[in-house]
């Protein structure tokens, strides 16, 4: 049986289903079930107006975002899944802050559900800036679903740890289906 990385420490009456799933090669259809295609949200624009969105929406008051991009040097495995950077800099006599948050690349091709929950996951670091019990307040108050859906996208980084993509490639001549 492969380690399931993704879910260590979580208890095994959560993880003993899934260890099942994963034996039985069952993974793929779970989530397909669940999570039937990818987002469309394919460009670093697209993204900025998503997560501007869903920051206006929940967080008017907040410090607005200088950039929103997909990032190809965030490794999923060691470092995180997405990035909020706070950078501060004095322009002449002004403090100038800057904020910024990068998905890593890999989620251009999760499901909607996965990219909103990475997004909502780093607009709560403008309020909050440690993973304490007000942060995860503000997450499920953004998505109600978040706790769900942070065990769900384990599944589906287990997933592509151990079968790989999910959904198939598009060819040129191949469009994803809308949402």
């Amino acid at each position: 049986m492969p380690e399931l990385k993704y879910l260590k420490g979580y208890p095994v009456r959560l993880t003993g289903p899934i260890e099942k799933i994963v034996a039985e090669g069952r993974l793929s259809e779970v989530l397909l079930k669940r999570y039937p295609q990818p987002h469309t949200i394919r460009t670093d624009k697209a993204l900025y107006d998503f997560t501007v969105e869903l920051k206006n929406r929940f967080l008017r008051t907040a410090n607005p975002l200088s950039k929103v991009t997909y990032d190809n040097k965030i490794n999923v495995i060691n470092d995180a899944l997405g990035l909020h950077t706070f950078i501060s800099r004095v322009q002449g006599g002004r403090l100038k802050a800057k904020h910024e948050i990068r998905i890593g690349v890999v989620f251009k091709t999760a499901p909607l559900d996965f990219l909103r929950m990475i997004v909502v996951h780093e607009l709560a670091h403008l309020k909050e800036k440690e993973h304490n019990k007000a942060f995860y307040g503000l997450c499920e108050h953004m998505e109600p679903a978040y706790h769900q859906l942070e065990f769900d996208l384990r599944l589906y980084l287990t997933h592509l740890d151990l079968i790989g993509p999910l959904y198939p490639v598009a060819g040129p001549q191949a469009a994803l289906p809308p949402i």
